[in-house]
């Protein structure tokens, strides 16, 4: 029996989130999309951590939270911004720790470097490494892994603000570090290309904003797990697979500049020097052409041991493309819940159900772009400076003739 988790999400305390994110609403959510354990985010928001404190019930697994019949584990994201060499680093870290108690703990040291309360996710005057090592003295079982570790503007190996290698940012805590986050606009077979990466696990979570994002990234283990036997997991890459974004659906996945309207591929970049032909200033790099700057791998090759991975669309996503509507609209939100009523949660949906189950039970365009998503046929204008990607799926009209719907 799969069991999915995502461990990287926001609460409503976080800047630009949906009031919804909170504990019922995720939880809504989680069971509409098949997700069996999400990572309780925001756990450095006092109100949060109250919130949290007050309603999760402990499992009889170390470390696994319960609510509404939803596993949580406690997780949170902090920003660290520090100088290194003269230059301004800014990295995202996603923290795990195994109690209540040793949150609490963390949070009384931590507080000392930035105002835990506000942001859910805060900025703290901090080296990475030091945080990692504060951690690790409150709870011995706690671990960090780096966020989405290729955007521009705050990861680990991002363009704007980041390092050429993890060792330069964790020094001598880097043996403590074991699992990566890829990000929406990267997926595991771009990061197979740095062999430096090939001990660590390459994880996939949605980082999301709002309740119904939840899962657009996320893991799939074999079986329900404790806080200690996930850490040996992630260790040994002893998990099924990761859900992933088509990466160039990500909204850094190339070059260019937003404002302008001006999108590079890696190449175009160099062809330009770097420049914004519309306003004459340095384009945004992003994490495409930041993997090939620091890759020795070409992209076919593989590491020894990997766990595998699946390209996904969202649900309301294919919906969406198919019936040319936002995923916002009304139709799409009614037909995502009437597919959803009829054969059961989006993950079962989209990775397992029979495609003569699907043909029976669903409008066959939305059947068909199912199945081009399952088969990677899909077409997508790749994201960049902050703009999402656009997916196009190809549907066959009745009388066989193709048409491209969004």
């Amino acid at each position: 029996m799969a069991y999915i988790a995502d461990f990287h999400i926001h609460s409503k305390y976080s800047r630009a989130t949906s009031k919804d994110m909170e504990l019922d609403g995720l939880v809504k959510w989680a069971k509409y999309k098949g997700i069996n354990l999400l990572g309780t985010g925001d756990i450095t928001h006092f109100y949060w951590f109250h919130e949290l404190k007050r309603n999760l019930r402990e499992s009889e697994r170390f470390g696994i939270y319960e609510y509404g019949g939803v596993d949580f584990i406690l997780t949170g994201e902090v920003c660290n911004i520090f100088e290194y060499k003269g230059t301004t680093k800014k990295i995202h870290n996603i923290i795990f720790l195994s109690s209540m108690d040793k949150v609490e703990k963390f949070n009384k040291i931590i507080e000392r470097y930035g105002d835990l309360n506000s942001d859910g996710r805060p900025i703290l005057q901090l080296e990475a490494k030091e945080l990692l090592k504060i951690l690790k003295d409150v709870d011995d079982f706690g671990f960090i892994v780096p966020a989405h570790i290729w955007t521009p503007h705050f990861s680990l190996f991002g363009s704007n603000s980041g390092f050429d290698r993890i060792e330069d940012c964790f020094g001598n805590m880097t043996d403590e570090i074991f699992a990566l986050e890829t990000g929406l606009s990267s997926d595991p077979e771009m990061n197979w290309r740095l062999s430096k990466l090939d001990r660590f696990s390459l994880i996939s979570n949605s980082d999301a904003h709002s309740p119904s994002k939840i899962g657009r990234e996320a893991n799939i283990f074999f079986d329900k797990f404790d806080f200690k036997e996930l850490v040996n997991i992630l260790k040994n890459k002893n998990f099924k697979m990761t859900v992933e974004y088509f990466p160039e659906e990500g909204k850094y996945h190339y070059d260019g500049h937003r404002n302008c309207k001006v999108c590079f591929s890696p190449e175009e970049t160099r062809k330009n020097n770097y420049i914004c032909p519309v306003c004459g200033r340095k384009v945004t790099v992003g994490v495409m052409h930041r993997v090939e700057e620091l890759a020795d791998r070409k992209l076919e090759e593989k590491p020894q041991k990997y766990v595998p991975f699946k390209k996904l669309v969202p649900l309301d996503q294919i919906i969406g493309s198919v019936l040319n509507k936002e995923i916002s609209s009304q139709i799409v939100q009614k037909t995502y819940f009437e597919i959803i009523n009829k054969l059961g949660p989006e993950f079962y949906i989209l990775l397992e159900a029979d495609e003569s189950q699907l043909e029976e039970k669903i409008d066959r365009k939305i059947c068909q772009g199912i199945k081009n998503v399952r088969r990677g046929n899909v077409n997508i204008k790749p994201g960049y400076d902050g703009e999402f990607g656009k997916v196009e799926i190809k549907i066959e009209s009745e009388d066989t003739e193709a048409q491209t719907l969004f």
